[in-house]
């Protein structure tokens, strides 16, 4: 309704009856609150009409997104449709035996259990051997050796104190007893690699022909090495030197304790690396029922 339409007649009649007198000013005023009412009420359907007119864009815009949305999952659905229709026209063509493909995952399961059997069987070889060492050890050596199994591998760290000379690579003869019953453990153990790693604090070495700290490290590894092949029997085949230097501590190069801590040759004894990528290569011999899965 418009407001033009609507005021312009009843204010013309409201005119019309108050130049003919023939309206009494009670009816005017009647007149007049009515068309007021009326009045109003239009405003009012106004602003109704033009939240409604509001509320209908919202619905159409998610209407049209909803729509848009529909296409689009339409569009998924087809995809995935043709993507199955594939695959199952490829399964038919390529006449898969589903029985054959759960022996071979049962195969896989069995294989995954023999490797975990061989980790959890060099696991407990490490724990005896580490028994045997500290067994082996007095209590006063035992202040001078840490002995710890980490991830498999045998770590036996040695204090330079007991190692070597004062301000030297040179072995002590303090050290040979202790070094005497770790190679009897090395010796006794023929299928593992023993590394020895130096490490030092990072208190800069002043020595004639020893530059820093890498020298220092490596020569102090190479002397124990050089122990364990000459006056133990140890095979050097079996045998890796490696020097650190600074770089590896284990404790803060700001106090004397923790520089001594740092100050250290690491014994580090694993299974040889080729058995180890042998058993991955390959399945459990003559076990028909523990072999690698076929490739489909």
């Amino acid at each position: 309704m418009n407001k033009k339409i609507l005021s312009v007649p009843v204010a013309a009649m409201l005119s019309g009856l108050i130049l003919t007198g023939c309206v009494s000013t009670k009816k005017f005023t009647a007149l007049q609150s009515d068309y007021n009412n009326l009045n109003s009420r239009y405003q009012s359907a106004q602003v109704d009409l033009a939240s409604s007119q509001a509320r209908v864009k919202s619905l159409e815009d998610q209407l049209a997104q909803e729509r848009a949305n529909n296409a689009s999952l339409k569009k998924a659905l087809a995809s995935l449709q043709a993507t199955l229709d594939k695959s199952i026209n490829q399964n038919t063509q390529g006449n898969v035996n589903i029985s054959k493909l759960v022996d071979e995952i049962n195969a896989s399961n069995k294989y995954i259990q023999h490797l975990v059997n061989e980790k959890n069987k060099s696991d407990s070889l490490n724990i005896v051997l580490t028994n045997n060492l500290t067994r082996s050890l007095s209590r006063d050596e035992l202040r001078d050796v840490d002995i710890k199994v980490l991830k498999g591998v045998v770590y036996i760290s040695l204090s330079d104190n007991m190692l070597y000379k004062s301000g030297s690579y040179e072995i002590s003869e303090r050290a040979g007893e202790t070094l005497s019953k770790i190679a009897k453990i090395i010796l006794d153990y023929k299928d593992y690699d023993v590394l020895i790693e130096g490490n030092t604090d990072n208190v800069p070495i002043s020595r004639e022909n020893i530059r820093n700290n890498w020298d220092l490290s490596a020569l102090r590894a190479s002397s124990v090495v050089q122990a364990l092949q000459n006056s133990y029997g140890v095979d050097p085949k079996r045998l890796t030197v490696g020097g650190r230097g600074e770089y590896n501590p284990v404790a803060d190069n700001t106090t004397d304790a923790g520089r001594t801590k740092n100050r250290r040759t690491q014994i580090i004894i694993t299974p040889k690396l080729d058995q180890f990528m042998e058993l991955i290569d390959k399945a459990p011999a003559k076990d028909s029922t523990a072999v690698m899965p076929e490739t489909i």
